[in-house]
C-alpha cells in the first residue's frame, strides 16, 4: 500500500496533499491525452527530490482525481535567486479539464504557505510562449514582480540582441514577499 502523506488542504472538492509515486503516471497519461509533451521521468524525478528533502511536491485531487501538481524546492539551486536562500516554485500544473475550479489557486496558497516556513519570499520562473499567458496573468495577479534580469534561456539569460527559442526553456523570473 502506497504511503498516503500529509494532507495540507480538503475541502468537499479539493484535497492538497503530497505526490504518491502512481500520481506519476495519471499526470503523465493525462498530459499526454491534452497533447502534451509529458514524461513520466519529470515527475518521478521530483518524487526523489521529495525523498531527499529537497523538494515538497504536491498533488491537487478533485472529487477524488488527479487535477494538478506544484513543486517547492525551499533552496534553489538554480534560477535568478538560485543559492540565495528563497524557495522556488518549480512545474505547476493543473489538467485542462480540471481547470476553473480554483485548483490552481489552492495549489499556489498552498506552495507559498510552505515557502513561507523557509523564508520571507518566493521565486518561480514562468515560460514566456502564450501556452503560459494564464499563468503569466495569474502571478501578475498574486503579486509576483520580475526580477529585473530580463529573460533567461538555458538557465542564463539571455543577453541583449542574443539568439534564442520561444520555448519552454525561455523564462522571466519573478519573485514574491510573503510576509
Amino acid at each position: 500500500m502506497e504511503n498516503i502523506g500529509k494532507i495540507y488542504y480538503n475541502d468537499d472538492k479539493i484535497l492538497i496533499r503530497d505526490m504518491r509515486q502512481s500520481d506519476a503516471q495519471i499526470i503523465t497519461d493525462e498530459e499526454i491525452a491534452q497533447g502534451w509533451q509529458a514524461a513520466v521521468d519529470k515527475y518521478e524525478m521530483r518524487l526523489k527530490h521529495q525523498a531527499e528533502g529537497k523538494a515538497v511536491s504536491l498533488a491537487a485531487e478533485y472529487q477524488g482525481n488527479v487535477a494538478g501538481y506544484i513543486n517547492v524546492y525551499p533552496n534553489s539551486e538554480w534560477g535568478a535567486f538560485a543559492g540565495q536562500g528563497y524557495p522556488e516554485i518549480v512545474d505547476f500544473g493543473v489538467l485542462e479539464k480540471y481547470r476553473r475550479y480554483g485548483i490552481g489557486s489552492k495549489l499556489m496558497d498552498t506552495a507559498e504557505q510552505i515557502a513561507s516556513e523557509y523564508s520571507d519570499i518566493v521565486y518561480l520562473g514562468v515560460g514566456m510562449h502564450s501556452g503560459y499567458g494564464s499563468a503569466q496573468r495569474m502571478y501578475v495577479k498574486r503579486g509576483y514582480i520580475p526580477d529585473g534580469s530580463g529573460v533567461w534561456y538555458g538557465d542564463k539569460v539571455c543577453g541583449h540582441y542574443a539568439d534564442c527559442r520561444n520555448d519552454d526553456d525561455l523564462v522571466l523570473y519573478m519573485s514574491k514577499t510573503l510576509r
